[in-house]
């Protein structure tokens, strides 16, 4: 190398404002630029002079990690690390360290160096703006919980407003027997609208209890046309693009159909109740990278609703799928319909996209994952379960919550059966063990401290085969992860109408199948 050339060298590494050093295999420093020496200074105090042996100008702790990443670097490597050096006295910056080693014109190994710049200022910086970004999603997250305690609050008081009405007014002695019988149906629809209301919140939580099965999805569509036409309207035309074979997937056919009427009558309601809708059902390879999730091979079913609406604005497409958003007028829509089908998509397996132009109409697409068509088996024939009213089932009733329990007991005796009590699933496997014979069916909640209403319905399984199971709950994470089991299963609010058939439907298969209480021990 000609004097001026390491004459421009060195006016190089001089000029850089990042520390740089080299040294040889005794650790020992043998060039350092301005940079280097004013650094070291300032955060250890000390000038460093040529022949140091580096790693022993360094704090005891920090020694062994230095001639660490040095020896590498005479070694042959060539990597960066990001480390704290410094003593704390003084300043102890974060550095983002290049090293490298020497060699000469023979490419002998005759040291090494290191390149160094203080990141300090750069992680400061990044971790502002990582708290910025988790104060602004808590931020965003408190307002996404105070709108859907808002719109819960909002929807619940309206309908308990409607239940208190009416049972003031049926308290009025002088009350006509007309009118009594219409505040009796008010409560009632306000209970079920309660009921309704509470599932689509479970569903966009994705904490509904499924009940899927294999089913063809242009068949189901099919077999709701002619509702969703009604829905619609006669100003709103729909049409419908369908594979010549099935398309099956495994989900929940009645929240599928759910999901569809949703997405067909926000359709309705972007057109003003006017314009086309089109359904189109296709097998796909791929479910698309949708929000945080990344592209996901398939095969998927997609079923994609278009409309000739007004679209969407960009700021509200984020949005449209949380729980009681909405971009409709005050009193026409409650903001759950679409935050349904996006639960419904997610906990089945699949997802939902929208796409959309203001002024140029809306493009939902429904992905579920595509299963084989089920072999039909038509040599066996379904036959439905003879309900038996000429007969005292007797029910083991397991509740846990003493107001439920009295009201449930209480009817079940008035509509002709004989119960027994449990408070928890301890107790109601105790009672069976005691005398399985003595019960036709057992009916459970679901949610009880201690052992659980599916844990004791599987022991019971075990021990006693053939009496059946009746499980209710009003919200199981248990169920909504893992299912029935096996189990059949009533949503609460139930109507007792609904447990007398259920319990009368199942006790009486318990006789068919031998395994009556008169048959025990034949």
């Amino acid at each position: 190398m000609t004097n001026a050339s390491s004459a421009l060298w060195e006016i190089i590494g001089q000029s850089d404002q990042s520390p740089i050093c080299a040294f040889d295999h005794e650790f020992k420093l043998i060039a350092f630029n301005r940079a280097h020496s004013d650094e070291f200074y300032r955060i250890y105090n000390y000038h460093v002079q040529i022949g140091d042996v580096f790693p022993d100008l360094f704090l005891p702790e920090q020694r062994p990690i230095i001639r660490g990443f040095m020896s590498r670097a005479l070694s042959g490597e060539v990597f960066n690390v990001t480390e704290e050096f410094g003593d704390p006295d003084l300043s102890k910056p974060y550095w983002d360290i290049y090293y490298a080693p020497l060699r000469d014109a023979d490419g002998t190994i005759i040291g090494a160096f290191h390149h160094a710049k203080d990141i300090s200022a750069r992680l400061r910086a990044e971790a502002a703006l990582r708290t910025a970004e988790d104060a602004l999603r808590q931020s965003q997250k408190m307002e996404a919980v105070g709108q859907l305690t808002g719109g819960v609050a909002h929807d619940f008081n309206n309908l308990l407003t409607i239940v208190k009405s009416a049972i003031e007014m049926l308290k009025l002695p002088t009350q006509k027997e007309g009118r009594r019988e219409r505040y009796i149906g008010a409560i009632d629809e306000a209970v079920g609208r309660a009921a309704k209301l509470t599932q689509q919140l479970l569903a966009f939580a994705r904490r509904q209890t499924l009940t899927p099965q294999p089913f063809d999805v242009r068949a189901n569509l099919d077999s709701i046309e002619e509702m969703l036409k009604t829905l619609v309207g006669t100003r709103v035309v729909i049409s419908r693009v369908l594979p010549d074979e099935p398309v099956c997937v495994r989900a929940d056919k009645n929240q599928f159909d759910t999901a569809l009427v949703n997405l067909v009558v926000n359709a309705r309601d972007a057109m003003a109740g006017e314009g086309r809708v089109q359904i189109n059902i296709e097998a796909v390879d791929s479910m698309p990278a949708l929000r945080e999730r990344p592209t996901i091979a398939g095969p998927f079913v997609a079923v994609t609703i278009v409309d000739t609406g007004t679209g969407i604005p960009p700021s509200d497409r984020e949005r449209i799928f949380e729980p009681f958003y909405t971009t409709k007028p005050t009193g026409s829509g409650t903001g759950l319909g679409l935050s349904q089908v996006f639960g419904f998509a997610r906990q089945s397996g699949g997802d939902i996209q929208v796409e959309s132009e203001v002024g140029a109409g809306s493009r939902f697409t429904l992905y579920l994952p595509q299963i084989e068509a089920p072999v039909s088996n038509e040599a066996v024939a379904s036959v439905e379960d003879e309900i038996v009213t000429d007969m005292t089932p007797c029910v083991l009733v397991v509740e846990d919550n003493a107001e439920v329990a009295a009201s449930t007991v209480d009817a079940l005796d008035q509509l002709g059966f004989s119960t027994v009590l449990a408070t928890n699933g301890l107790e109601g496997l105790r009672e069976v063990n005691s005398a399985p014979e003595r019960f036709d069916v057992v009916f459970s909640d679901v949610v009880m401290p201690g052992m659980t209403g599916i844990e004791m319905g599987k022991e019971i399984r075990r021990l006693h085969g053939g009496l059946p199971i009746v499980l209710a709950s009003g919200y199981s994470h248990v169920l909504a992860a893992g299912g029935t089991d096996g189990f059949e299963l009533i949503h609460k609010p139930y109507s007792i109408d609904q447990v007398s058939r259920v319990l009368r439907r199942a006790a009486a298969h318990r006789e068919r199948s031998g395994f009556s209480p008169g048959n025990a021990g034949a």
